[in-house]
């Protein structure tokens, strides 16, 4: 993982903490939690205050995420909302906290000025052990404390003021008003910054969670559909009457479930040709088949040429494989036509073809799920899929992992917004 982190495509992005005073309010956060604090005088946190160097010093990846469920944040600035979130065991982690960085913006502001603040994403099951566990998880509830106990100076406070305002004789209270005085040095005028968060109950919406190997859950209105491997407990059994299962490798019904959701959008030259997706796709096949012969290849030095000569020199391979013959006649169809008919596409090949409809609300979602079923696109794996990316990075030869990680920074790093925008249609606010 070295390679990955000197370029910045595992812990990228992540924000500095090297200041006293944030270092013990981040110490008083992990004893808030049972933790014992950090000797360290500099680490990095990403939105949810995940460290990755404060996890291997205590030798806990989920110090964050006791039992996968219940995540804990530590928010120190409001500057971590544009930080990414690299390290949960839900697909909207980062949504959540989004939302809550949004609603709350005000209180996290003038909080943070002082003070931490921590606490848990709480939903109504505290561990996962099988199916419907996830399923009974609709809405969560951000549980909020303070390092410095700002909130509850602020509440303390209010409830002096209060009684100041109702009671005749309070003002005669001379340690009451000593002690509002005291409060008020603390936390200001209450009158003028919001210190309480506003609000901390959010909808679960679709998401994938990586207990069992990876479960995908999607919402409709009265239905939910899953999908993942049919070994995970309760699959077909957890609520039967509302919830329709689909297992991972079976591609017919998968495409089936997104197309007739209008979760995918389908094969048309508007989009083909533009984005450049299925020469991108072929790229990556004919790359990994190179890599299958001999792991020893040097891929950075291989030209249009070299790929050209080797393919004819492995014609036989390129063709049992069949995947880069049969995009490039896929590309040829719909440069012809405008359009493919999928129904007479193997279900295993239209995920090769498909991307996730840019106006669902679902597209992160049904990327990551393209890019698992698509695993030679290694680029689609790293952007939607970054979990699964570091496992297949794990098995790749040296040489492989250097071509790709030259291939990430230098073409995703250097636009992220942009490869996205024109590679998946995607048009990020």
């Amino acid at each position: 993982m070295k390679r990955l982190l000197e370029a910045e495509l595992i812990y990228g992005r992540l924000l500095d903490i090297a200041e006293p005073h944030l270092i013990a309010r981040y110490n008083k956060a992990l004893e808030g939690f049972g933790l014992r604090p950090t000797a360290l005088t500099r680490f990095s946190i990403d939105m949810t205050g995940f460290s990755p160097e404060i996890a291997d010093e205590l030798g806990d990846r989920d110090y964050l995420d006791p039992n996968r469920v219940n995540r804990r944040f530590i928010i120190m600035t409001p500057d971590q909302a544009e930080l990414p979130v690299v390290h949960t065991s839900f697909s909207n982690t980062a949504a959540l906290m989004h939302e809550f960085f949004n609603a709350n913006s005000r209180a996290i502001n003038a909080v943070t000025i002082k003070d931490a603040l921590y606490g848990e994403i709480e939903d109504s099951v505290s561990i996962v052990d099988d199916i419907d566990d996830l399923l009974s998880i609709n809405e969560v509830r951000f549980r909020v404390l303070s390092a410095e106990d700002m909130l509850g100076k602020a509440a303390e406070l209010r409830g002096l003021v209060d009684r100041l305002k109702k009671v005749p004789t309070a003002w005669t209270d001379d340690d009451m008003l000593s002690r509002m005085v005291e409060l008020a040095k603390v936390t200001g005028d209450i009158r003028q910054n919001a210190l309480v968060p506003d609000q901390l109950v959010f909808r679960h919406d679709a998401f994938w969670a990586n207990h069992f190997g990876g479960v995908y859950v999607f919402l409709e209105e009265k239905t939910t559909t899953v999908i993942c491997d049919p070994s995970v407990p309760g699959f077909r059994r957890s609520r039967p009457w509302q919830v329709s299962y689909i297992a991972i490798d079976d591609h017919a019904r998968i495409y089936d479930f997104l197309a007739s959701t209008k979760r995918l959008q389908l094969p048309q030259a508007s989009w083909v040709e533009d984005s450049g997706l299925y020469q991108h796709r072929a790229d990556m096949v004919v790359r990994g088949l190179i890599n299958d012969a001999d792991p020893t290849t040097d891929l950075a030095r291989a030209d249009r040429i070299w790929l050209q000569t080797w393919m004819h020199r492995n014609a036989a391979l390129v063709a049992s494989d069949g995947a880069y013959p049969f995009l490039q006649e896929m590309l040829r169809t719909v440069q012809t036509t405008g359009s493919i008919r999928m129904q007479d596409v193997a279900p295993a090949n239209r995920f090769m073809l498909v991307r996730a409809s840019p106006a669902h609300p679902d597209q992160w979602l049904v990327n990551r799920l393209i890019a698992q079923l698509v695993p030679r696109d290694f680029v689609s794996r790293f952007v939607f899929d970054k979990q699964g990316f570091y496992d297949a990075y794990e098995r790749y030869s040296e040489k492989f992992r250097e071509y790709v990680v030259a291939t990430l920074t230098g073409t995703y790093l250097k636009d992220k917004a942009a490869f996205r925008r024109k590679l998946y249609g995607l048009r990020e606010e």
